[in-house]
């Protein structure tokens, strides 16, 4: 007998008496002979990623072990999805039973009929929910990843490379944290083009750091606006990947901490309106290092307006971050230390990395 091969698939199912089929669907793929064992996770239910509204689905991940090649595994799946009442007209549409072959061993494969591992299985909670139960420290042969690494950069969030959607990547962090350098260097490194900031065009800030509260609004205004017409969806039009040296979203953490009640208030209606006209990213960087490094950074660059910062206001800065990025539910984040991006070598492999969630970069399909 050969021997035999570790792959694992994701079932899934919106249609019929969905958990029935997937706990048939499970047995009659173990009375095959090519099949030795299964081994199942718990069954989840997720909402269906698609833009149309259809039923939730029922998901869970199976670890096998089979004697089939990747091609004739694939076979298998579709032909088990046949008998269960799958049928093929359209992308996205409501099925009875989903087979995807997730991984198989660690064979890397990139052809028309068959891509390994999955292209987009990074992007999914349930699916990695499943291979944390199954082999939480087994990782992805292209990511070099653990199941439980990929899972946490999620928020227990599902995803997906959509090419409609402005391929931004958002650098995030402290002040001198190093956002500008690392988000030019990587927009260098993966073709797109840089997004910086306009700080140093604000004719308030500078006062503001010097105590004239009463500007603090107009400070926040002006940054709103620049970065709204940055950002602007009209972008997508025009194609290519974009890296921006800031988040959109910490806006909100420093107009609560420059601005007064009142002023927050008038600001808030301002930004309720512009962030419907804002792209959001399709990847977070959190770009992470300890306050004191951020703020040798800081007093080595010498700006003026920011040499009265003192620890207290980058460590609550950090607890406001830490508490956003806690709950981020927009894209897919990933929190990254400052030491792991000094040399060209590193933001390369960081390039490549980030490509996997960015559409249109990889031969995936969906």
């Amino acid at each position: 007998m050969d021997r035999p091969f570790k792959a694992y698939i994701g079932l899934g199912s919106n249609l019929g008496e969905r958990e029935k089929t997937l706990h048939e669907a499970l047995a009659h793929l173990e009375t095959r002979p090519q099949i030795l064992s299964i081994r199942a996770g718990t069954i989840y239910q997720t909402q269906a990623l698609c833009p149309q509204e259809q039923p939730d689905y029922l998901n869970t991940v199976a670890e096998i072990a089979t004697t089939e090649q990747p091609k004739q595994l694939l076979n298998l799946l579709l032909e088990t999805e046949e008998r269960f009442g799958r049928t093929r007209r359209k992308t996205w549409e409501p099925r009875t039973l989903d087979l995807d072959l997730l991984l198989y061993e660690n064979v890397i494969l990139d052809e028309p009929d068959l891509v390994l591992p999955h292209p987009q299985m990074h992007l999914r909670s349930f699916v990695l929910r499943g291979m944390m139960q199954l082999n939480s420290e087994l990782k992805h042969p292209l990511l070099n990843r653990t199941m439980h690494q990929l899972a946490e950069r999620l928020n227990g969030c599902d995803f997906f490379l959509d090419p409609d959607r402005l391929q931004l990547v958002s650098v995030a962090g402290l002040i001198g944290v190093g956002k500008t350098t690392l988000a030019q260097r990587l927009s260098e490194a993966l073709g797109g083009k840089l997004i910086r900031e306009e700080y140093d065009k604000n004719p308030y800030l500078g006062k503001v750091y010097e105590g004239q509260k009463d500007l603090a609004l107009d400070s926040e205004l002006f940054f709103l606006s620049s970065s709204a017409t940055q950002l602007r969806k009209d972008r997508r039009q025009r194609g290519g990947i974009f890296v921006s040296d800031y988040a959109f979203a910490k806006a909100l953490i420093y107009a609560r901490k420059w601005l007064n009640t009142v002023q927050l208030q008038q600001y808030m209606q301002m930004y309720d309106s512009v962030i419907q006209q804002v792209h959001p990213p399709v990847l977070l960087i959190f770009l992470q290092d300890t306050v004191e490094h951020c703020l040798q950074r800081i007093h080595q660059r010498q700006r003026p307006y920011e040499q009265g910062i003192q620890t207290e206001f980058l460590e609550s800065q950090l607890r406001a971050y830490e508490e956003m990025f806690a709950n981020w539910k927009t894209c897919p984040i990933i929190r990254l230390k400052a030491e792991d991006c000094f040399h060209p070598e590193q933001v390369r492999t960081l390039a490549q990395e980030v490509s996997f969630y960015l559409a249109g970069q990889k031969t995936w399909k969906s």
